[in-house]
């Protein structure tokens, strides 16, 4: 085929000419840089041209494949798709490697034009989401994931262009939109950090970024989560840009040219730290199994990913007509060909789902009643609602700790809402009483399950006794001090079911006057998909 790759000579337009030149296709390297054009291309041997996306594109005329690569995509302007219709008034097929998720979606707009006349036109071709989607389903086969959580995390030495440093630094400090629990909710670009395994133990953190795989593959998949983050090989750029983030929260300030190239200038002085590997990881969640397809790719040939799904669709004698962002426009087993020739391995594994509650009571955790268990595997975020009745106690020692611990004021009846979080080391629990709210952590340790209020860590001897779940509290400690029994507070607290329905009864005794402290009692469910949430985030 005859390609014209625009921005040809950038970061990932130049690797995608390479491949396909590798492949046999008549590549042309376009761009509004003649000369950077025409260097490449007397490397590689192929045509180079001056184009302008804005400009006159009767130039398209002779080609069969328009391959857009330059970017950023989502500064297009008023007019975005301009480049995609031209190349269907032309009778030319278009593709992108856009990773902006409004851009990508939109394409969809063009599909009866691309019908009409027998084109292909795929928007998000590149590591995201065609990559990652044709991971997913490999993944998951026919079944339903409830959790989708990717990450790319490129070594240090990889190039970067301007246009990704462009995206990632416009997103930094904003707010986006997460799937997380059946529930969009807000996040921040550029937050909530995680440590991910590439091959050969390889570990990098990601950070949470706006790709398209977060708006377009929960009604894909069907997903309950879907979560996505990008890294930094370099703690001090990892961090660096974590500051960038919280300063635009503060003063949310445009991302101009100066502001990225001056970020460019750092990135380059750092350069020779770290090193060139870097990888990606697409993590499900499916029943009570995790599943890994994992990326490893050599120093240098990192790169090229991004390239590989559209190498991969053009290595076919017909491409697909229609306009459509590029879920699933490759498979798994096209994509590891299209990397045959490039230092990367891959793998797949899997392993069991860890809830801490499980863990923690072994065997008792199967005889516990169907709906105290449901609440109690959690896989990313879960969301439960009911209603309650409490009381608090009227001692001035027990109000004072009531007030100190945000624990509830007294209702007959107040909605109640519970969001629970899986944490790298185990939960969160978010407890909405009306407009009030309180949050505690639970770790399983060696020694049992541990709740922490701030400061406070409180070992619980969780039991089963007469069908219900106890909560009684065994030791406490204010940070690293223990805590001697006289300053424990006495908890009475129970999980059961009552004509079919999951109950709590949570009766808390201060410590030292051993009055109460607060008492609340009632009943909760699984949020449903479609009920108004007023939470931010998970």
């Amino acid at each position: 085929m005859k390609v014209l790759v625009l921005g040809g000579y950038g970061v990932f337009g130049a690797r995608l000419a390479r491949l396909l030149i590798r492949d046999g296709h008549d590549v042309c390297i376009a761009g509004r840089n003649r000369a950077a054009a025409q260097s490449l291309a007397a490397e590689l041997g192929c045509n180079a041209l001056r184009f302008d996306r804005a400009g006159d594109l009767t130039a398209l005329a002779g080609f069969d494949v328009v391959v857009d690569a330059a970017g950023p995509f989502h500064s297009y302007g008023d007019d975005p798709y301009r480049l995609a219709r031209a190349a269907i008034c032309t009778g030319v097929h278009y593709l992108d490697l856009s990773d902006n998720a409004t851009f990508c979606a939109g394409i969809a707009a063009l599909d009866d034009a691309a019908q009409a006349a027998g084109l292909c036109v795929i928007s998000g071709l590149s590591t995201v989401p065609a990559l990652s989607s044709a991971a997913v389903r490999a993944l998951v086969g026919d079944e339903i994931p409830r959790v989708i959580d990717s990450a790319i995390l490129p070594g240090n030495r990889s190039p970067r262009g301007l246009s990704v440093m462009a995206s990632i630094l416009a997103q930094a400090g904003r707010p986006m939109s997460i799937w997380r629990g059946r529930k969009w909710c807000w996040a921040r670009g550029w937050s909530a950090p995680r440590d991910y395994l590439l091959p050969d133990g390889v570990s990098r953190q990601g950070w949470q970024i706006e790709v398209p795989d977060l708006q377009l593959f929960p009604a894909h998949f069907g997903a309950e989560t879907v979560v996505f983050r990008a890294g930094l090989e370099l703690g001090v750029m990892r961090y660096g840009l974590a500051a960038f983030a919280c300063l635009r929260r503060v003063m949310p300030f445009p991302v101009n040219l100066p502001v990225v190239r001056a970020f460019k200038i750092a990135a380059d002085l750092l350069a020779p730290f770290g090193g060139g590997r870097g990888g990606m990881v697409v993590m499900v969640v499916v029943g009570q199994e995790r599943r890994f397809w994992r990326l490893l790719a050599e120093d240098g040939d990192g790169p090229f990913i991004p390239a590989i799904a559209a190498r991969a669709l053009l290595r076919r004698t017909t491409l697909p007509a229609g306009a459509r962002v590029a879920l699933e426009a490759i498979s798994l087993q096209e994509a590891e060909a299209a990397m045959s020739d490039l230092r990367v391995r891959t793998e797949h594994a899997s392993e069991p789902l860890d809830p801490i509650f499980p863990r923690v009571l072994g065997s008792d955790f199967a005889a516990l009643p169907a709906q105290i268990r449901a609440t109690h595997l959690t896989a990313d975020c879960s969301r439960w609602q009911g209603r309650a009745k409490v009381h608090r106690g009227d001692g001035l020692w027990s109000r004072f700790l009531g007030r100190v611990f945000g624990f509830p004021e007294a209702a007959d009846e107040i909605p109640v809402t519970v969001i629970k979080t899986v944490t790298p080391k185990g939960e969160t629990w978010l407890r909405r009483f009306g407009h009030r709210s309180f949050r505690s952590r639970l770790v399983a340790t060696p020694a049992g399950m541990t709740e922490s209020f701030g400061p406070f860590t409180f070992l619980l001897g969780l039991k089963l006794h007469d069908n219900a779940l106890h909560y009684p509290v065994v030791t406490g400690r204010l940070g690293p001090v223990p805590l001697p029994r006289w300053l424990l507070p006495i908890s009475e607290t129970r999980e059961y079911v009552s004509n079919d329905e999951f109950r709590f009864d949570v009766m808390l005794f201060a410590p030292l006057t051993k009055g109460l402290l607060v008492h609340y009692q009632g009943t909760l469910h699984e949020m449903a998909s479609d009920a108004p949430f007023y939470g931010s985030s998970c």
